[in-house]
C-alpha cells in the first residue's frame, strides 16, 4: 500500500523538476515520470529526474515517449501494453501458477457458485487446530493464513473431489511449507503426496474493482463445520487494522475460516478470511487479494527454511567474492 502512494507523489515531482530534452516514461495505473534516461537494462530503466536519479522496473512501463518526436521507444520491451504485461505474473514467475478471473463469466448465484468452485476450497489440519485454505492449480498449491500452520510441522489437507456419486473426502498428509509471510498472515503450501490427482483450483479476482455493497460470500470451516457457506456484503474496502489494510464484509467469519476464501458472485477470490471481532456480528475481514499477488508473484524471497523456520523472508547468499573477503577478514 505504501508504494502505491508513494508514486503519485514521486510523478508530481517529476513533472516539477525535469527540464530540458527528457522522455516521458509512461507507467502502469495512467502515471509518468519525465526525465533523462541514463541508461536502460533488461529489468530496469534509471532516469536522472534532476533533483535525484530513480530505477524503474520494466514491469512497471508501458512505453516511452521521446521528448523529439513523442514517439514509442523501438525497443519492444518498453512498448508491451498494460494488458498484455498484467496477462502474465509479474518477476516472471511462470505462466499458469494462478489463474485470473475471466474463468467463471457472468454473475450467478451463490449455490450455482459453490458447485462450480467448491471443490477449490480445502481444510488444513494441524496437531493443535485446523483452518481453510484453497487450491491456486491443479498441481496442489494452495493458501491459507500464516498463524493456520505457525510452528507446526505436521499439515494435512483434506479435499473434497467431485465424483459421480457427489463428493468424496480424502486426505493428504505429504503436505509442504513452500512460502511464508508473516507480517501478510500468508502461508503458501504444496500437497506432494503420490497418488495425488490434478486438482480443481480457483481463480483470483480483483478487489479493486469492488464496490461497497457488493454482493460477497465465504467457504470455510468455521468451528471444524466443514465446507459451510456464508453470504455478505462488502462493508468497506480499506478498513486499517495494525497498519495494513483489510476488506470488511459481513459474511459470518469464525475461527476455522481463518485462510478460506472469499468469493465474489463471479466466483473470483477477492480477499482471503483472517479474522473477525469476537464481541459482535458481522464484522468479518479478510487480506485483498492484490496482497496475496505480491505475495505469490515474489514467492521465492518468501521462501520457507527448515533451517530458519521462524524468517518472514528469504535471504540470498552475498557474491562469491564478498564470502571470500570476509573469509579472509
Amino acid at each position: 500500500m505504501l508504494r502505491k502512494l508513494f508514486l503519485p507523489l514521486l510523478v508530481v515531482l517529476a513533472f516539477a523538476c525535469a527540464g530540458g530534452r527528457a522522455e516521458t516514461i509512461q507507467l502502469k495505473d495512467k502515471a509518468a515520470v519525465i526525465g533523462k534516461i541514463l541508461a536502460e537494462k533488461h529489468d530496469q530503466v534509471i532516469v536522472d529526474l534532476g533533483f535525484t536519479v530513480l530505477t524503474i522496473p520494466r514491469s512497471q512501463i508501458t512505453r516511452i515517449l521521446k521528448a523529439d518526436s513523442l514517439e514509442p521507444a523501438p525497443k519492444p520491451a518498453l512498448t508491451k501494453t498494460v494488458a498484455s504485461i498484467e496477462s502474465k505474473s509479474s518477476q516472471d514467475t511462470g505462466p499458469g501458477f494462478y489463474s485470473v478471473g475471466g474463468k467463471i463469466g457472468n454473475a450467478r448465484s451463490v449455490k450455482e457458485l459453490v458447485n462450480l468452485i467448491g471443490e477449490g476450497v480445502v481444510q488444513v489440519k494441524t496437531p493443535s487446530g485446523l483452518g481453510s485454505g484453497f487450491i491456486i492449480n491443479d498441481e496442489g498449491y494452495l493458501l491459507t493464513n500464516f498463524h493456520v500452520i505457525e510452528g507446526e510441522t505436521e499439515i494435512s489437507v483434506e479435499v473434497y473431489h467431485q465424483g459421480s456419486g457427489g463428493l468424496t473426502r480424502k486426505t493428504y498428509k505429504q503436505v509442504r511449507i513452500i512460502a511464508t509471510n508473516k507480517f501478510a498472515d500468508l502461508a503458501l503450501l504444496h500437497i506432494e503426496d503420490k497418488d495425488s490427482p490434478k486438482f480443481k483450483s480457483v481463480v483470483l479476482g480483483n478487489a479493486e474493482s469492488l464496490v461497497v455493497g457488493d454482493s460477497v460470500f465465504a467457504i470455510g470451516s468455521p468451528l471444524g463445520f466443514e465446507r459451510t457457506v456464508t453470504e455478505g456484503i462488502v462493508s468497506t474496502k480499506t478498513r486499517p487494522m495494525q497498519g495494513e489494510l483489510y476488506l470488511q464484509t459481513t459474511a459470518q467469519i469464525n475461527p476455522g475460516n481463518s485462510g478460506g476464501p472469499l468469493f465474489n458472485m463471479n466466483g473470483e477470490v477477492i480477499g482471503v478470511t483472517n479474522m473477525k471481532i469476537m464481541f459482535g456480528e458481522g464484522l468479518g475481514f479478510a487480506i485483498p487479494i492484490e496482497a496475496v499477488k505480491f505475495f505469490l508473484d515474489h514467492r521465492d524471497a518468501f521462501a520457507y527454511s527448515n533451517d530458519n523456520p521462524s524468517n518472514a523472508y528469504h535471504y540470498l547468499q552475498p557474491p562469491s567474492h564478498t564470502r571470500q573477503g570476509a573469509e579472509q577478514e
